[in-house]
């Protein structure tokens, strides 16, 4: 029998773990690869007509853009699965990476490493030598937006809130995602999906307003690295050292080096202003 909700307050599961709450929201597809690969294909689908409207309105009929769009998708969909791979030092110690290709984890923020790759592979197969960050950033948030809810909605919420309120999980979905079952838990997703949604509006108003093309995506990058820094504290990732979980560690090494890009990008549009008043 499946988890319950009573008037909106009480909790049981097929275990007999009781809980009561204000404010209870179910796991509705734990663990559902279909459901979680739909929204995953709706957010490419929907970051490529982005990058379509982008590439039309800008007036880059260059073929080879698109070229540099699937290498972009591809590495990223590769990053994804591979990234979470090599969990220890030792490479005997890691699974098999036929059996993590299939069954392992997922990363974004190794996507968005392997994205990252994928641009560059695209131009030097391609030869293409502008930029094209301005064109990504606004896809790849609406992208986030319409993925994360396929995570929301299938995988491990988070962190237990503490409180009154939460996603609540039923021992049989804890034996397939992980988590506590039985208390509220932080819906870590939706905290990222508002994030990716106001990140898309900013980078949408913003496009054309920034002094060197590509200063967009190096912050939309930069404000996605700090939000998910300090989310990851109730995302529910093992903690590796120090309390902090292996995003944690690879997000530190490379804040120094987006906050540094960001105070040229907005060094240099101080220093324009300043001459144009």
């Amino acid at each position: 029998m499946g988890a319950s909700v009573s008037d909106g307050a009480s909790f049981m599961d097929e275990n007999g773990v009781h809980s009561y709450y204000c404010s209870v929201i179910p796991l509705p597809f734990a663990g559902n690869g279909l459901v979680h690969g739909l929204f995953m294909g709706l957010g490419i689908l929907a970051g490529l007509a982005v990058f379509l409207w982008e590439k039309r309105r800008l007036g880059l009929n260059d073929d080879r853009l698109w070229v540099i769009a699937g290498t972009t998708i591809a590495l990223g969909a590769i990053g994804s699965r591979l990234g979470t791979w090599f969990q220890f030092i030792d490479p005997r110690q890691n699974e098999p990476i036929a059996l993590w290709w299939t069954d392992g984890n997922r990363s974004i923020l190794a996507a968005l490493v392997g994205a990252w790759a994928g641009v560059f592979v695209g131009k030097l197969i391609t030869g293409y030598k502008a930029s094209t960050g301005d064109l990504f950033a606004p896809a790849v948030a609406l992208a986030m937006v319409i993925g994360r809810i396929g995570c929301l909605l299938t995988e491990n919420p988070g962190e237990p809130t503490g409180a009154d309120w939460g996603m609540v999980l039923t021992g049989s979905q804890v034996a397939v995602v992980g988590g506590v079952a039985g208390v509220g838990l932080h819906p870590s997703f939706l905290y990222e999906i508002v994030f990716q949604a106001l990140a898309f509006w900013w980078l949408w108003r913003h496009r054309d307003r920034l002094p060197t093309s590509g200063d967009l995506f190096v912050v939309y990058v930069a404000a996605y690295a700090v939000f998910r820094f300090f989310v990851e504290f109730v995302r529910g990732n093992e903690s590796v050292w120090l309390g902090l979980s292996r995003p944690q560690w690879f997000l530190l090494v490379m804040l120094p080096l987006l906050g540094w890009r960001l105070s040229r990008i907005f060094g240099s549009t101080a220093s324009v202003a300043t001459v144009e008043g």
